[in-house]
């Protein structure tokens, strides 16, 4: 099941060419103002492709897809699990749409749709949460478009901008995805 299939995009496995657009977007503070702060210091050449390296050679415990366009294949932004939890069956979401021009455009909704099937219907997981920082409200948009509902809030634990903000954690449950395909 390599590659899953959207109306406008694929979902399809990381490949070396993607690295160039991989390191437009790793040090962009328009895109990782949004991520988590594994990007706070700059990322070097080196450390992206030792990420890259990591998932081509199935040595990583990130798994997932390069969210590409449907015709060309060309990269847009990762979906990832970036942590399952196989005895509760939970997996843990990341995003980005790497490009700005791309934001806004529903590709980050049809991956998450995309994911969420593959999830719930091929891996058999329970739920699926992810973290977003309250000021995102793209995203948060987006997530609950996707069903995602808010759980909770880490107060005040992420510093930007010379202030505190909050961290909102949302999750879907497998049973309230099979609700919004009927």
């Amino acid at each position: 099941m390599g590659i899953l299939i959207g109306d406008r995009i694929i979902l399809r496995e990381y490949r070396e060419d993607d690295l160039p657009y991989m390191r437009k977007w790793v040090n962009d503070p328009n895109i990782i103002k949004n991520l988590s702060n594994i990007f706070l210091y700059p990322h070097t050449l080196n450390e992206t492709e030792n990420f890259l390296n990591a998932i081509l050679e199935g040595t990583s415990n990130i798994k997932g897809f390069v969210i590409a366009h449907k015709d060309t294949e060309e990269y847009i932004g990762q979906i990832d699990l970036v942590k399952v939890d196989w005895i509760n069956r939970i997996g843990t979401l990341g995003i980005v749409i790497g490009n700005q021009e791309k934001l806004g455009k529903g590709y980050g909704t049809e991956a998450i749709k995309l994911l969420q099937d593959f999830a719930f219907n091929r891996l058999n997981l329970h739920k699926l949460e992810l973290e977003v920082r309250d000021y995102n409200e793209r995203a948060i948009r987006c997530y609950k478009k996707c069903g995602f509902k808010e759980e909770g809030r880490i107060r005040e634990n992420h510093f930007i901008n010379g202030k505190y903000t909050d961290t909102l954690c949302m999750g879907i449950l497998k049973r309230e995805y099979e609700t919004l395909k009927d």
